[in-house]
This record gives C-alpha cells, sequence and structure tokens, in this order.
C-alpha cells in the first residue's frame, strides 16, 4: 500500500491532479469505515448506465503527501479489528480494501476549430482559442483479504466462531466465481457476497489484477497449501479486458466560456459607465471631504471643550486635597505637640513619683538598718556582759587556786582529793575560754552580714535609676518616630503636587483612541467538530473494550511488540478517562500495569499515554494513596527529568498536580521531590506545562493552609524548596491559567504569619497588593485583602513607605 502510493504521488501534479483514498474493511458480512468507525454499514451502489461499484457514504481523504497518507493508514489499522487464536496472536477478523482514485487531466490542443460530440450525440464547435479538457480516470484496488481457517486448528469458539463462518463464507464465494470465470461459466455468482460484488471489476473485468497467496512450508498445514496453490492457479486463468477511461470536461470547458462571456459584458458595462462613475465620484468626494472638515472642527471644537473642563475639574480637586492634607499635617503637628508635652508631663511626673518611691524605700531600708544594727549591739552588749561575768568567776576561780595552794603545803594527805577537783576546774577553764571565742566569731558574722545588706540596698537602687534611665530614652524614640511620620507626610504633599503637573502636561497632549478587535466564529465550529471526533473515538473504544475485555488489553500492555503496547496504553488512557471506567481499571491492577510500564518503557508516546492514563486516575484519594503506595510519585519525577517533550511533560505535571491536592500525602510528595520535579518541568516554557505546574503548587499552597487552621504553623514547605521566586516571577504571567493558579497560591502562603517575612523578602507583599486591586476574580481579591489587614509583618512593612 505504502509503495503504490509513493509511486502514485511521485507522477501526481499537486494543480492537475487528484488524488483520493478511502480505507475500508469486511467484518460480519458489513462493509464498515476505517477512517470513521461510526460509519459501520455502508451500502454497495452500481451505476445502471457503467456498471461501476462505489460506496456513496464511505469516507474519502484527499492525499497530497506519503506522510499524510501513512497517518490515514495508522489510524486505519488502529480501528481494524484483529484477535487472538491458536493459529495467529493477531488473527484479522475482516478483509481490509484500500481504494484509491485519481483522476488526471489532460489537455488536446486544438489547431483551428474542432468538433467534440458530447454524452447526448449532439455536436460541439470548438474555436482554436479554447482547448478542451480531457479527464483520465484511474482506481486502485489492494485488498488484504483474512486467511480461511478451520476451527478445530485455530480454536475458535463464540464471537470468533460466527467471524470465522463469514471469513471463509466471504472466500468460498470469491472461489466459486473465480472458478466460473475460468470455466467460461455463462453465470458467475458475483452477488453472493459483498466482498465480490466489490472486486467486481478485478475478475473478468476493465482492470489489471494481481493475486498474492500465502502458504506455510509445514507438513502439518499441507492440505491447506494445495487448496490454495489450486485457488492461485484456478485464478490465473481468469482473463481481463484493460481498458482506458477517459471522458471530456465538459464542466470546465462551459465554466471557461461563461468566466469569458462575464468578463466581456463587465468590460463593456465598464467602459460605459467609467465616465459618469468617475464624475459621481468627484462629486462624492467633495461633499464628502466638507463634510470631513465640519465634522472634524465640530470634534476638535467638542475635544477642547471636554480637555479644559477635565483641566478645571482637576486642578479643584487636587486643590482640594492639598488642602486637606495642609489640614491633616496642622491637625497632627498640634496632636505631636500635645502628644509632646503630655508625654513630657508624664515623664515628670513618673520621675518626681520615682524619686519619691526611692526615697522612701531608703527610708525604710534605713530604718531596718538602724534596727539590725540596734539589735546587733543589744547582742553584743549581751555577750560582752557574759563575757564579764565569766572572767570574773575566772579570777574568782584562779583566787581559789591560790588559796588551794597556799594549803596544799598543810595539806598533803589530802593532795589526791583535791586533784580531781583541780581537774575539772581545768576543764571548766577550758570550756570558757571555747565559749568566749564562739561569741567572738558570732560578732564578727553579724558585722559581715550587716555590710552585705548594706551593699545589696545600694545595687537594688542603681538597677531601679537604669530601669528609669531606658524608659525616657523609649519615650524620646517614640518621639522620634511621630517625627518621622510628619516628615513623611509632608514629602507625600509635595509628590502629590509633582502628580498633579504630570497629569496637566498629558491632558494639554490631548486624548487617545483605543480600538478593540472581534473574534472569529471558526474557533467554535472547530471546537464543536473535533468534540464529536472525541466522542466517536470513544464510542468505537467502548465498543472495542466491551467485546475483548478489559483483563486481556491490559495483558497487552506487556507485549514485546512496540506497537502493540502503543495502542493498547491509548485504549486504557480513554478508558481512564471516563469516571465510570476508572473503578473497573483499578480493581483490574491497572494503576500497577500502567507505572510498570512507565518504568519499563523508553518511547516518548507510550511514557506520555500513560502519565496522561495516571492522571485521569488520580482523581480520588483512593487511587492517589494506592499510587503514592506503589512509588509513583518517583517514577513521575524520574520521567519529567528525563524528558523534554513538552507534551510528556504536561500529563506528568497534570498527575503530580492531582496528587498535591491530597492533604494526607504532602509530606511524602515533598520526601519522593515532587516538588522540586514541577519546578524543574518549567524549563520546557510551555504554556499548558506552565498551567499544570501552576495548578499543582495552588493544589500544594490550599492543602497546607486548610491543614494548619487551628494548629501551630512551621514555615511553608514551597518555600523551604524553593518554590517562593518561580512563583513571584509568574505572578504576572500572561497566560490567564498561570496567572490565576498563582494568585490563588499567594493567597494562600499569606494566611500564615511564619510566612510573611520570606514573602516580604522575595517581594511577594507588593504582588499581593496588586492582586488585591487588579485581579478579575472577586473571591481572590478580597482574600488578598484579608490577608495584607491581618498581618502585622505586612502592616508594619507598608508603614515603611
Amino acid at each position: 500500500m505504502v509503495r503504490a502510493m509513493e509511486d502514485i504521488l511521485a507522477n501526481a501534479s499537486a494543480e492537475q491532479d487528484s488524488v483520493s483514498v478511502s480505507y475500508l474493511q469486511l467484518y460480519l458480512e458489513t462493509v464498515q469505515d476505517l477512517l470513521a468507525p461510526e460509519k459501520d454499514n455502508l451500502t454497495i451502489s452500481e451505476d445502471p448506465r457503467t456498471g461501476d461499484v462505489s460506496l456513496p457514504g464511505a469516507t474519502c481523504v484527499e492525499v497530497r503527501h506519503p506522510k499524510s497518507f501513512l497517518e490515514l493508514l495508522e489510524a486505519g489499522e488502529a480501528n481494524r479489528i484483529a484477535a487472538n487464536t491458536k493459529m495467529n496472536t493477531e488473527s484479522s477478523r475482516s478483509h481490509a480494501l484500500l481504494l484509491v482514485n485519481v483522476k488526471k487531466s489532460v489537455k488536446a490542443k486544438q489547431e483551428k476549430e474542432s468538433t467534440a460530440s458530447n454524452e447526448n450525440g449532439s455536436s460541439l464547435q470548438l474555436s482554436k482559442s479554447h482547448s478542451l479538457m480531457t479527464i483520465r480516470k484511474s482506481k486502485l484496488l489492494i485488498v488484504d483479504l483474512a486467511g480461511s481457517e478451520r476451527v478445530d486448528k485455530s480454536g475458535s469458539e463464540g464471537h470468533l466462531l460466527e467471524e470465522a463462518k463469514f471469513i471463509n463464507l466471504s472466500l468460498t464465494a470469491l472461489g466459486k466465481c473465480i472458478n466460473a470465470l475460468a470455466e467460461n461459466s455463462p453465470h458467475v455468482p458475483i452477488r453472493d457476497s459483498k466482498l465480490t460484488r466489490l472486486l467486481r471489476d478485478s475478475f473478468g473485468g476493465t482492470a489489471r489484477t494481481s493475486l498474492v497467496i500465502t502458504i506455510g512450508p509445514s507438513s502439518q498445514h499441507r492440505a491447506e497449501t494445495m487448496s490454495t496453490i489450486l485457488f492461485g492457479q484456478r485464478a490465473m486463468k481468469v482473463e481481463n479486458m484493460v481498458k482506458l477511461r477517459e471522458e471530456f470536461d465538459y464542466k470546465s470547458l462551459c465554466r471557461k466560456l461563461e468566466a469569458d462571456l462575464d468578463r466581456l459584458i463587465a468590460e463593456n458595462e465598464r467602459q460605459n459607465k467609467l465616465v459618469l462613475d468617475t464624475e459621481e465620484q468627484l462629486q462624492k468626494r467633495a461633499e464628502e471631504a466638507e463634510l470631513t472638515i465640519q465634522q472634524a472642527e465640530r470634534k476638535a471644537k467638542v475635544l477642547l471643550e471636554e480637555s479644559h473642563a477635565k483641566k478645571l475639574k482637576l486642578q479643584k480637586e487636587n486643590l482640594d486635597s492639598i488642602r486637606r492634607l495642609q489640614q491633616e499635617c496642622s491637625l497632627l503637628e498640634k496632636e505631636l505637640k500635645e502628644n509632646a508635652v503630655k508625654l513630657q508631663s508624664e515623664k515628670e511626673a513618673a520621675v518626681v513619683e520615682k524619686e519619691m518611691q526611692i526615697q522612701n524605700e531608703r527610708a525604710k531600708k534605713q530604718q531596718e538598718k538602724e534596727e539590725y544594727i540596734e539589735e546587733y549591739q543589744h547582742k553584743l552588749e549581751e555577750l560582752n556582759k557574759k563575757f564579764e561575768a565569766e572572767r570574773a568567776e575566772r579570777e574568782s576561780i584562779e583566787r581559789r587556786l591560790q588559796e588551794i595552794e597556799d594549803c596544799m603545803e598543810g595539806q598533803n594527805k589530802l593532795e589526791l582529793d583535791d586533784q580531781e577537783n583541780l581537774n575539772e576546774l581545768a576543764k571548766k577553764m577550758e570550756e570558757e575560754s571555747h565559749s568566749r571565742e564562739r561569741a567572738t566569731r558570732e560578732l564578727g558574722e553579724w558585722k559581715l552580714q550587716g555590710a552585705f545588706i548594706a551593699s545589696n540596698e545600694t545595687a537594688g537602687l542603681k538597677d531601679e535609676v537604669k530601669l528609669l534611665k531606658q524608659e525616657i530614652e523609649e519615650q524620646c524614640k517614640q518621639k522620634e518616630v511621630l517625627e518621622k511620620e510628619v516628615k513623611d507626610l509632608k514629602q507625600q504633599m509635595l509628590q502629590l503636587s509633582y502628580d498633579t503637573d504630570e497629569t496637566r502636561k498629558v491632558l494639554e497632549k490631548g486624548p487617545t483612541r483605543v480600538s478593540l478587535g472581534a473574534e472569529s466564529p471558526m474557533s467554535l465550529s472547530k471546537a464543536h467538530h473535533m468534540r464529536e471526533t472525541v466522542n466517536g473515538q470513544r464510542a468505537t473504544i467502548a465498543k472495542l473494550f466491551e467485546q475483548v475485555g478489559l483483563h486481556k488489553i491490559l495483558s497487552l500492555l506487556e507485549s514485546e511488540d512496540v506497537d502493540v503496547r502503543v495502542h493498547a496504553v491509548k485504549v486504557v488512557a480513554n478508558l481512564a478517562a471516563e469516571e465510570s471506567n476508572q473503578e473497573k481499571i483499578v480493581e483490574s491492577g491497572g494503576i500497577v500495569s500502567l507505572l510498570r510500564l512507565l518504568d519499563s518503557s523508553q518511547d516518548d508516546i507510550i511514557r506520555r499515554v500513560a502519565a496522561g492514563a495516571i492522571a485521569n486516575l488520580a482523581m480520588t484519594e483512593t487511587n492517589q494513596e494506592l499510587i503514592m503506595a506503589q512509588n509513583g510519585t518517583r517514577l513521575l519525577v524520574r520521567t519529567a527529568n528525563e524528558t523534554d517533550d513538552p507534551q510528556t511533560l504536561r500529563m506528568v505535571a497534570g498527575a503530580i498536580a492531582n496528587l498535591c491536592g491530597n492533604e494526607k500525602l504532602q509530606a511524602r510528595l515533598r520526601e519522593d521531590g515532587g516538588i522540586i520535579a514541577l519546578l524543574g518541568m518549567a524549563r520546557s516554557r510551555h504554556p499548558d506545562v506552565l498551567a499544570q505546574i501552576a495548578r499543582g503548587i495552588a493544589n500544594f499552597a490550599k492543602c497546607e493552609s486548610r491543614a494548619a487552621r487551628g494548629q501551630k504553623r512551621e514555615k511553608s514547605l514551597l518555600i523551604e524548596d524553593g518554590a517562593l521566586p518561580w512563583i513571584v516571577e509568574n505572578a504576572t504571567n500572561e497566560i490567564s491559567a498561570v496567572r490565576r493558579h498563582i494568585e490563588l497560591a499567594l493567597c494562600h502562603l499569606a494566611q500564615h504569619e511564619v510566612n510573611a517575612v520570606d514573602l516580604i523578602a522575595a517581594g511577594a507583599l507588593w504582588e499581593l497588593v496588586r492582586i488585591s486591586k487588579e485581579c478579575s476574580r472577586e473571591d481572590i481579591r478580597i482574600l488578598a485583602t484579608k490577608n495584607i489587614t491581618s498581618s502585622s509583618s505586612f502592616q508594619s512593612e507598608l508603614k515603611k513607605l
């Protein structure tokens, strides 16, 4: 098929020749259109005059390049019905017919004057200035016949058995026709089958016919091989009469003559009316010029009056605003002076009050100190009295000892008895000396305690004085802040006067005009056509799903043939687009099969379609958790890092964006590198990819904001992974979908005070201010305004300006 089309297109002229293609299949004795699957029962019609066979309802596509023909052929092959039998894993269950119609224009030059006969037999005289166009029509019919099969070998049963019956019946009818032609039978049973009706010109007709038979070398199939060879031998006996089909293009000649006649009539009329038209045009131009001048004068007068009125109005408004600001400044200065006086008086009263408190506390401390000193002195006096009493007692004891020593000489007999008394007295002397030492130490400790208490009181007074000084310094700083605010107000007044001058200059230059355009309704019709095409494809896929079964389709994802895997994953992706099929796909292990295919395949088409199917399935929380449990995020991240195809990146970004909408999986998603992968896909700069990235970031920020309600919030994971600079950069993106999602993400990030410092540092505060004023959505504007007014950090940053 491909080589034949390449040869035809190489010898065809794009200006004069036309090549159109129809691709059909004969399935269950019904003619179906492979290029438009919804046309599943086409009718066959025959021209009663010429006997030509045609299919009026078949899709006929004009082809000019081999590439476009290959695309049509692939689309038709995808819709052709095949099944798995014991004899063949992809057994064709229908006969495929490629119908190519070629029309070639041939010019025959007429020297002087010629006569041509038309279809009715009348003659037509042609002058030498006109050449009669001849159209040569050709038709190429390439048929891929489904092989005949024996049920005991192929194992067909059920619906496959019904298909095999119709295949064998159509092939039997073809064999009967060939046998009748080979034997020169007067009756050829052409109408026994639609296949023989379509192939009427190929045997016994006016076409050149070639037959290719397919046999196998196995001795097991010797009977089939013999019957096939005999069928080919009988077909070789059929003789065709080749006939060249040419006809005159009377329609083009008639159109040319009518065009020449119209041209001559128009030229005659143009010459007759040329003078009158010229005079009328000159008169009209003169009148239009006068009207234009008058209108221009009126418009200029009206514009001057309007600009003068606007100028006066703006001057009045500016004077009123300047006067109002001056009044506000004077009121603020008065308030500042009053506040300064009030602060000064309050400061002096506080100082006096503090000094009185310090004096009272000093007097109280002094009184307590004197009481402590009196108590210490009283204790010292008691200790001195006790010491004096002990000393007197000691002296009396010493006198007694002296007396005893004097009496010792005369009382030698009583020496032993008195020795014990002496020992007791010595012990008492030692005890008295120890008690005196203890009293001396206690007196020293009391003196040290008194000195320590006095030093502590002095240090406490110094600390209080320092606190008073700090309070006075803070009041001075507040006064400086108020003075700075007054200075800023004065600068604003100067800026307002400058803006007034600039406005006046712009008004003096004059107004400008803005032109608006309109959209064409072609986009609506194109969208409607695309919607009808998609609905037709989905109906065909649903029919295939009912006939084959989901488990068989999923098993084809592991086929060794790349084309089989491509078609299978496309079918699964289209099924996943319908919400009613998603649960069946998940129950049959579709998510695991798609992830395994995404992990093992290196084909861009397979990756793109598999990622799209995963994105469709990742719409529910249950499927999202299942994808995360199968390490789906890491596979998506790896795919995003390995490919640069925008469509593949769009599908991967859409899948990750859906996963970002689950607040339970955010920590795991961030650990697997989902956020960083989203930001990395921005390298594509494709609008659809950027829109999916922005949607994912908005979903992530929204879930973060919802999960943090009523809890102590840490810094956003988006900010920690470096997403904030990209968010600020694309807040004013030209693409509305990107801009809307980014604005929503900024509003959710700004809801938590912990993110305020980073937002201010990255310049996001000014984007929030712009969103609160210019955003097209009212709910986002309200949310941005609420975030700005409720954040103390934002308010303090705005007051600095």
